[in-house]
């Protein structure tokens, strides 16, 4: 007589199978709709997106770096130069999180007045330190609920304090990740950044060139300084790259009041009134499909 088998794993919790190349696809849909049940749960309508470097600081952190790079007499005179050059440029980016902090607090304060059944223009984030820290910092303290898109990085990224619990995501999937910043938002704030920045700017560009939105997205580029010393945007223009009305599909802005003025009147002029051309309230679903879940 043989012993009997013991029951084998449910599928749903097989962990092997599901870290496996054969459970991809399941981690994938789970990364699509455990966070559409959150934002469901927690009645997120849309969102206002923020996105800049990882690596700035605030003025006061900023200010006690340069304090303690100006006490450190020890280092050899060449690391000092270059430890001394890095914190006065620390000092000097530390107001753009200012600007995003002020800015997230005006737009977290504007839109929770807004009367409707779910919240409307949550600012949400990337999640971690920087310019992410900052705007969800901005929006905490004026009140509101805000949103951290965290991803899995071998340095830099961490959850900040500032995301609401409930909304706080940690992803794999990089393109994940990448449409549910897309899906939901109705506004992009570009502050100042490295390469995921510039990445993120111009994925929305393109769909929004190439008519792939199913809604109006407001661009925002904040601070013309660094954006002009980074890319020359008229040069796409001159070398017949980009028609030249593609460059309305983004404004520069340098001011926290300026920012929130373009955003909060196109804003209630494409999503809380009136219905300029085909653009009324609907999500957008970036290149995959253009239907609601």
């Amino acid at each position: 007589m043989t012993d009997k088998l013991n029951p084998a794993p449910l599928a749903y919790r097989n962990e092997p199978f599901l870290n496996s190349p054969d459970g991809r696809i399941l981690r994938i849909l789970a990364e699509y709709q455990e966070p559409l049940a959150r934002f469901r749960r927690e009645q997120i309508q849309d969102t206002v997106v923020f996105f800049g470097s990882a690596r700035f600081q605030g003025a006061d952190a900023a200010q006690k770096s340069l304090a303690a790079v100006e006490k450190n007499s020890k280092a050899p005179a060449a690391q000092q130069q270059t430890d001394l050059k890095r914190a006065l440029v620390a000092v000097d980016m530390a107001r753009y999180y200012e600007d995003a902090r002020r800015l997230a607090h005006m737009l977290t304060e504007w839109s929770i007045q807004i009367p409707a059944r779910r919240r409307r223009f949550v600012v949400t984030t990337g999640g971690g330190p920087g310019i992410m820290e900052a705007a969800n910092l901005g929006a905490h303290e004026a009140g509101g609920k805000t949103i951290g898109l965290n991803i899995n990085l071998p340095f830099e990224q961490y959850p900040n304090s500032y995301i609401t619990p409930a909304l706080n995501f940690e992803f794999h999937y990089f393109f994940m990740r990448k449409f549910w910043f897309a899906y939901l938002a109705k506004a992009l704030v570009i502050f100042p950044g490295g390469f995921g920045t510039i990445d993120e700017l111009f994925e929305i560009l393109t769909l929004a060139q190439t008519d792939k939105l199913a809604k109006k997205i407001l661009v925002v580029i904040y601070g013309s300084e660094y954006w002009h010393r980074i890319m020359n945007f008229q040069a796409f223009v001159d070398a017949g790259t980009v028609a030249p009305e593609d460059l309305n599909l983004f404004k520069f802005v340098d001011t926290p009041q300026d920012a929130f003025t373009f955003l909060r009147d196109g804003l209630t002029e494409y999503h809380l009134g009136g219905q300029p051309k085909k653009e009324k309230e609907q999500e957008v679903l970036p290149e995959i499909a253009k239907t609601r879940p």
